[in-house]
C-alpha cells in the first residue's frame, strides 16, 4: 500500500484504536486517555516523552490495522507508566553507560520487559514487537536484568530502527517539545495517573498480568530513601575485606600471567548475608509490622534476590529464633511487650555465618547495644512525635535515647 507522505494524521482511526486499547486494558484507561498527540513525521512509528506527549507517524497509522495500533497504544504508555525514562537514566549512571548504542538497548531492554506479558486477552501483538524469546532470553524479567543479558548484534540487527522516544530511554529527541511545550503534564498530574491506575489494578484482582500487579504494589509502597541508604551500606559490605573469600576457576587470576603453564583461582565476591532485627514491641502498629515486611522483601530484591542470605529477628524484650527468608509474609513476628534490641542485635551476630550488614526496623523506644557490632548497621525508624505521651505513658517526659552514632539512621516513610 502506497501512503502519501504529506497526507494528514488519521485521527479517527487513532482515536479509535485508543479505545479499543482501554476496552481491552480498562486499567490503563486512565493513562491512555491523559497522552497528548502530537503529529510529526520525524518519528518512524510512535513515541512519547517524559511529558506524556505521544508523538504519532500518519503514514505509520496509515498502515497499521487498527487492532495493531491499539497494542502499539498500550505499549507507548507502558513505558511512562513504569518510569523507563528515569530508570534508564540511572542505569546509565551506575554502569556508566553512554551513547546512543546503550540508549537503544536499553529502549530494547524496556520493550521486552513490557511486551512479554503485554498480549493476548483481546489486545493484539502489533507487528515488529520485539519478545524476549527472539533475543533468546527467559521471559518475566525487568529492564535491568534484560539489559545485563544481551548485546547488540546479529540478533538486535532488525530492529535497529526501533524508537519509542526519550520516554522510553531518557535520550532526547529532536521532535521533542521539552518541559516548556504546550500539553505536557506536570510532576503531581503524572503521579496522579499513575496512582489512578495503580488503583484500577489491585481494585480489580487476577484481571492484570503479574508485571502489572507487581508494578502497582511498588506505586502504592514506593521505595524509600532508606533503601538507598541501604544499598549504599551493602555495596560498601561487599567490598569489605572478607567478602571476596569464594575461590573460583571461573575467572582466573590476573596473576596467572606470572606463571606461565598454572592456572590460579581468582577470588569472586559474594552477595552480603543481612540481618534484619524487626521490633515487635507493643509501642509497633500492625500496620508498621506490615511495612516492616515489604522492607525486608526489598532487602531482598538488594542483595540479588538472594533470599538465603536474609534472616529475620523478631524482638521485643527478647529476641525470638533467627528465620531464613522464604517468603516475607511467612516470617512469624512474635511479641507485644517492651522493646530491648539489644537482645535482638545478640542473636542476629550469632548467626552463622555472621551478617555482613544488621538492618534494625524498630520506633526507637529500647536501648541499645553499647559497643559497635563488627559489620555495618543500618537503623530504620518508624516515625514517633518527640512530645506527649508518645514513648511511655508512666512518664510524658521521657526520650528514648538516638541510636548510637555508628548506626547509619534514616526514618522510614
Amino acid at each position: 500500500m502506497t501512503v502519501d507522505p504529506a497526507g494528514a494524521l488519521d485521527l479517527d482511526k487513532l482515536y479509535a484504536a485508543r479505545l479499543q486499547a482501554a476496552r481491552a486494558r480498562p486499567y490503563l484507561a486512565t493513562a491512555l486517555f491523559a497522552l497528548h498527540v502530537v503529529e510529526s513525521r520525524q518519528v518512524p512509528t510512535m513515541a512519547v516523552d517524559t511529558h506524556w506527549r505521544c508523538y504519532v507517524s500518519p503514514g505509520f497509522v496509515d498502515l497499521m490495522p487498527e487492532e495493531d495500533l491499539a497494542g502499539v497504544w498500550v505499549h507507548e504508555v507502558s513505558h511512562l507508566l513504569r518510569e523507563h525514562h528515569a530508570r534508564s537514566d540511572r542505569v546509565a549512571r551506575e554502569r556508566g553507560l553512554t551513547g546512543a548504542g546503550e540508549r537503544l538497548r536499553m529502549n530494547i531492554a524496556a520493550d521486552l520487559e513490557i511486551n512479554d506479558d503485554a498480549y493476548g486477552d483481546g489486545l493484539v501483538q502489533p507487528r515488529g514487537a520485539v519478545r524476549p524469546h527472539m533475543l533468546r532470553l527467559t521471559e518475566g524479567q525487568l529492564m535491568e536484568d534484560y539489559l545485563r543479558e544481551f548485546r547488540l548484534g546479529p540478533l538486535t540487527r532488525d530492529i535497529a530502527w526501533l524508537d519509542c522516544g526519550s520516554g522510553a530511554d531518557g535520550r532526547a529527541r529532536e521532535w521533542d517539545l521539552g518541559p516548556d511545550g504546550a500539553h505536557g503534564l506536570s510532576d503531581q498530574e503524572r503521579d496522579g495517573v499513575r496512582f489512578r491506575v495503580a488503583q484500577a489494578i489491585t481494585g480489580r484482582p487476577g484481571s492484570a498480568p503479574q508485571g502489572w500487579r507487581r508494578w502497582a504494589e511498588e506505586v502504592f509502597h514506593p521505595p524509600q530513601p532508606w533503601r538507598e541508604l541501604l544499598g549504599a551500606a551493602i555495596r560498601s559490605a561487599t567490598s569489605a575485606a572478607g567478602a571476596g573469600d569464594d575461590y573460583s576457576y571461573g575467572r582466573p587470576s590476573r596473576r596467572s600471567a606470572g606463571l606461565p603453564g598454572v592456572v590460579l583461582p581468582s577470588l569472586r565476591r559474594r552477595p552480603p548475608r543481612v540481618a534484619v532485627v524487626i521490633d515487635t514491641s507493643g509501642s509497633v502498629s500492625d500496620a508498621e509490622l506490615g511495612g516492616a515486611l515489604l522492607e525486608v522483601a526489598a532487602i531482598a530484591r538488594a542483595v540479588g534476590g538472594r533470599r538465603d542470605l536474609v534472616s529475620v529477628v523478631s524482638c521485643d524484650a527478647a529476641a525470638r529464633t533467627a528465620h531464613p527468608l522464604c517468603r516475607a509474609e511467612g516470617i512469624p513476628l512474635v511479641g507485644g511487650g517492651g522493646t530491648d534490641l539489644r537482645a535482638g542485635f545478640a542473636r542476629a551476630l550469632r548467626g552463622r555465618p555472621a551478617p555482613d550488614v544488621v538492618v534494625a526496623l524498630t520506633d526507637g523506644q529500647t536501648p541499645w547495644p553499647e559497643a559497635q557490632p563488627p559489620c555495618r548497621t543500618v537503623v530504620g525508624l518508624f516515625p514517633r512525635p518527640h512530645t506527649g505521651t508518645a514513648y511511655r505513658e508512666s512518664d510524658p517526659d521521657y526520650v528514648p535515647d538516638a541510636p548510637p552514632a555508628w548506626a547509619r539512621v534514616v526514618e522510614i516513610g
